[in-house]
């Protein structure tokens, strides 16, 4: 069990606000923080690696990180941390980037073909790709076995196609390495795919909680996510353009208003903005 009960004045997308964050997390559970940028979520995360100094307490099974009297530093936190920008040393192969966390052959062959990258083990991270470097970055992170995963939008630089496996992977490594984890992402596809449960913050305050599901169909849900696709075509209706996009493996249609049109090419990468509807019951 994880409990949370923080704060922090810090500089939002409106200004100075306040972080607010009271919750209690249960073992294993896979949690995604949600919101508009500058809402709170990487500074949360940042709190609970002990990155960041906050008031409060935290505290994780029987043993306190943070109260007024104690802030218990980062390398004393069971806790794994998988940066948006991977942090990978460039000057060290994949395995030396994961014995450099702690000294342990056996585990990290046992990452490395788990993640189908022990065949690039001796490689120097700066000659991967972008999804084999976050695959690395997922590896490191779990060489100490940490109690706690936490990840600031791991997969937001990749392509759909590999943003789906890389998913596939991280849930697999969940299960595997039994991990409480928690996830920041924009991305309600994969907060649905990957999350038991979705923690929306709004201005430094939580403003949603729960299933993933309920959470992202609730009518009252702002434009908080988007996606990211490539726009294949453009339709005249009888009274609206359509916009059919390519997002993934899949394709959607969007009614395009007409002022939009002349900001519109074909081929481009554009960002669809989604408010989340209700369902009827």
């Amino acid at each position: 069990m994880i409990n949370i009960d923080i704060n922090k004045t810090l500089n939002g997308s409106q200004g100075k606000m306040n972080l607010r964050a009271a919750l209690d997390i249960k073992e294993h559970e896979f949690i995604a923080l949600a919101g508009e940028s500058g809402s709170g979520k990487t500074t949360l995360l940042r709190i609970l690696a002990g990155l960041e100094d906050a008031n409060g307490t935290l505290k994780v099974s029987d043993k306190i990180y943070l109260d007024d009297k104690i802030n218990v530093a980062p390398q004393k936190r069971e806790i794994g941390f998988v940066f948006q920008d991977y942090a990978l040393f460039e000057n060290m192969s994949v395995e030396e980037n994961l014995l450099f966390v702690e000294r342990d052959k056996q585990l990290s062959s046992y990452l490395l073909n788990l993640c189908e990258l022990y065949s690039l083990k001796d490689r120097f991270t700066n000659t991967l790709s972008g999804g084999q470097k976050q695959r690395v970055a997922l590896c490191r992170a779990l060489m100490k076995k940490p109690k706690i995963l936490l990840m600031d939008e791991p997969l937001s630089a990749l392509d759909p196609v590999m943003r789906a496996k890389l998913q596939n992977e991280i849930l697999m490594l969940h299960k595997e390495f039994k991990t409480t984890t928690i996830m920041v992402s924009h991305d309600p596809s994969e907060i649905y795919h990957l999350a038991s449960r979705v923690v929306i913050l709004d201005h430094g305050m939580i403003k949603d909680d729960g299933i993933p599901k309920e959470v992202l169909l609730k009518a009252n849900t702002p434009n908080e996510f988007s996606f990211e696709g490539q726009l294949l075509d453009i339709i005249k209706g009888d009274i609206e353009y359509i916009a059919i996009v390519a997002m993934g493996q899949k394709l959607v249609e969007v009614v395009v208003e007409l002022d939009d049109m002349k900001n519109l090419k074909i081929g481009s990468s554009i960002k669809v903005h989604m408010k989340a509807v209700g369902v009827e019951k």
